[in-house]
């Protein structure tokens, strides 16, 4: 039996859809819309019933557990807290200081010490993580490899932010880095009516990061955000990595020369 702890965003889907069917499992459903709540052999809890959650695992002899999917940071202060929780919650936030990823961490090492263990977001779907390589028939060009450079040497000196993953560059210039509101708003905040098909969105693994959790996600609606952008192409670091509906956003880049490469 494996615990799938599922957060928002579509990658919980994809896991969900390649292991139904095939193997036990159970979920733990802390999506805001309970995303999963038709799912018959779905639990919905929130982040304030550790003692549940911990009860629900064990009872079902989940000695592992994969996360994924985004957990936004709740309001502490609404939460009802069951005994575990009030025995924990301390920790957990305290660990939210530093982001909505510090708090999955924390669970982790919950989970830990009681006995259950964490494995990769990508155990069963090895499919979804790309290679090194370039996966367009558009190509990064001199300028181009000079932007990648640039992004790429200023997140490596933002060891302190936890939360940046992400990093635009445009004519050999960082114009923004990704912030707790993430990439979405990030790449809003990069429109600019007078470049179009200039500049490079680059998304790493945040320094120290725990790999099994959080990787540089990437689907359709990325590489939509990006041509509004008036980007030029994405940059994603070989095996970490979560590129979803790998075949539209290839089409999509292609028809609108855009590049996906990874280093």
């Amino acid at each position: 039996m494996i615990g799938l702890i599922f957060g928002e965003t579509d990658f919980p889907k994809q896991i969900l859809k390649k292991i139904k069917n095939k193997r036990r499992y159970l979920i733990i459903d802390l999506s805001k819309n309970k995303i999963f709540k038709k799912d018959r052999f779905s639990h919905s809890v929130s982040l304030g019933q550790f003692g549940r959650i911990i009860k629900i695992l064990k009872e079902n002899n989940c000695k592992k557990v994969l996360f994924a999917g985004k957990v936004k940071k709740p309001k502490f202060s609404k939460l009802r807290l069951d005994l575990k929780a009030v025995y924990y919650m301390p920790r957990i936030i305290k660990s939210s200081k530093l982001g909505d990823v510090a708090i999955l961490k924390e669970i982790i090492n919950i989970l830990r010490k009681e006995k259950i263990k964490t494995i990769s977001s990508l155990a069963f779907n090895p499919e979804l993580t790309l290679k090194k390589g370039n996966y367009t028939t558009t190509k990064p060009n001199r300028v181009d490899k000079l932007d990648i450079k640039k992004a790429i040497k200023t997140l490596n000196l933002l060891g302190k932010y936890t939360f940046s993953q992400g990093a635009v560059a445009r004519n050999k210039k960082v114009i923004a880095i990704e912030d707790k509101d993430g990439t979405k708003k990030m790449l809003k905040r990069c429109k600019n009516k007078r470049f179009k098909n200039q500049g490079v969105l680059v998304k790493l693994p945040k320094k120290k990061q725990d790999l099994r959790i959080d990787l540089p996600t990437v689907g359709l609606q990325t590489l939509k955000q990006c041509k509004s952008a008036g980007l030029k192409g994405i940059v994603l670091k070989s095996r970490q990595n979560v590129f979803l509906e790998r075949k539209k956003c290839i089409s999509f880049a292609n028809k609108n020369k855009i590049f996906v490469f990874v280093k």
